[in-house]
């Protein structure tokens, strides 16, 4: 008996925008608590092949094989890349405080 196995591709999981929103911001909250974002990068392209490198790239003005390389496992894309793609599959970063009631405390009247 033998079993015949295939290549499983996280990018065609992703139904739509808010699927890999969704997915983006698991993997942000993990590298968060674990201080590791080694995964960011590779994110990122999974997200982007899931939309299609070729449309990424007419749509950022870059090239696909420059995508494909700061993007993989390896990949080191500077920050601009990364929002220039996540701009291209209608993605948005938002930024909040980790922890309000400790973040006031700094900030308020009584800290003066």
């Amino acid at each position: 008996m033998s079993v015949e196995l295939s290549k499983w591709d996280l990018a065609a999981t992703f139904r739509g925008s808010a699927d890999m929103a969704h997915f983006l911001d698991t993997v942000l909250e993990e590298a968060a608590a674990s201080g590791d974002y080694s995964l960011l990068p590779e994110t990122v392209g999974a997200l982007a092949r899931a939309r299609g490198m070729t449309e990424i790239a007419r749509e950022t003005g870059l090239s696909r094989e420059s995508l494909y390389k700061a993007l993989s496992e390896d990949g080191n894309p500077s920050f601009a890349t990364v929002m220039k793609v996540l701009q291209a599959l209608s993605i948005e970063l938002h930024a909040k405080a980790r922890d309000e009631a400790k973040h006031e405390s700094r900030t308020g009247p009584e800290a003066a």
